[in-house]
């Protein structure tokens, strides 16, 4: 899982709301009383998104979510409400993510999922479009070599909230030198050759392609990044528009849509492990520790 990520996505990963204007002396309260503060509405993303599908398929899987419905909304508008609810301590619960800075910033709790609709585990996998090694051979190494932990992921995603992402991401560079040349070992310059980046608008996603960038062009590459949404990003990649991304979300998030373009891209790999997608709430929701402690309209 530096606002785009949290005021435009996500997108995507998609980032699901449920949300009510209850007050906050009801914040704390049973199960079935913040459901119906809730008014059993989900508001998500775009649908398409994995974590919009993987909410639908929780709504359809989980007998005690019958009469719940979700809503698509904007990103922007998401956050607002996350924000909102936790400044006011009124229930909410999110179809969250990791990494994201939401998790520092505030105490969230990830519900247990016991029929494993959300998947055990993420990770983000590097695809790019076919030809590249062909045609820009040390850029695609270099690609092919990235990889980044959740913990400097996360961090970085905090260090952006108060300081300019292209900044952060060439001391991230320097401070860690020793990674970007197992990166670079190897590489010769590449001679202003133009390498364009597509990227989802999540944080995440900034963190991993402007730390590619700023790689690429000390090794001698014009590097540009394009953010999209989700289906651009593949369909822009398979259809050779764009070079490379770091940004699919597997297997959940952006599974659909891999297996839409997967026979005209290459998959070079995780390039960050540890990811997870779920439904999160305040811990102020004491009540409420899984998902199936939210109850049906019916009840």
């Amino acid at each position: 899982m530096g606002m785009w990520k949290s005021s435009v996505l996500f997108v995507g990963l998609s980032f699901v709301l449920v949300t009510a204007g209850c007050g906050q002396d009801d914040s704390s309260g049973d199960s079935a009383s913040v459901s119906g503060q809730l008014e059993h509405t989900i508001t998500g993303i775009e649908p398409g998104s994995g974590a919009y599908q993987a909410t639908e398929d929780a709504l359809s899987q989980y007998n005690n979510l019958t009469g719940w419905q979700q809503e698509s909304s904007s990103a922007m508008a998401m956050l607002t409400s996350l924000e909102n609810a936790i400044s006011n301590e009124e229930p909410i619960v999110v179809s969250a993510w990791s990494p994201h800075f939401i998790f520092a910033k505030y105490d969230l709790k990830y519900l247990e999922d016991p029929k494993g609709v959300f998947g055990e585990e993420e990770y983000v996998t590097t695809i790019a479009r076919e030809g590249l090694k062909e045609d820009k051979p040390g850029a695609y190494t270099i690609l092919d070599r990235f990889e980044l932990d959740i913990s400097d992921v996360e961090s970085f995603m905090l260090t952006i909230q108060d300081q300019e992402i292209e900044a952060t991401a060439e001391n991230w560079v320097e401070d860690n030198q020793e990674t970007v040349n197992e990166w670079t070992k190897g590489i010769e310059d590449g001679g202003g050759t133009s390498v364009d980046l597509a990227m989802t608008p999540w944080d995440d996603q900034r963190v991993s392609a402007n730390i590619m960038k700023v790689v690429l062009d000390q090794k001698g590459y014009d590097t540009s990044i394009t953010p999209v949404d989700p289906a651009v990003m593949f369909e822009s990649v398979a259809n050779g528009e764009s070079d490379a991304s770091l940004a699919p979300w597997m297997p959940i998030t952006h599974g659909d849509l891999y297996a839409q373009y997967e026979d005209s891209f290459e998959d070079l790999g995780k390039n960050v492990t540890g990811a997870k997608i779920g439904l999160a709430v305040p811990e102020y929701m004491e009540d409420v520790n899984s998902i199936k402690d939210l109850k049906s309209a019916e009840q």
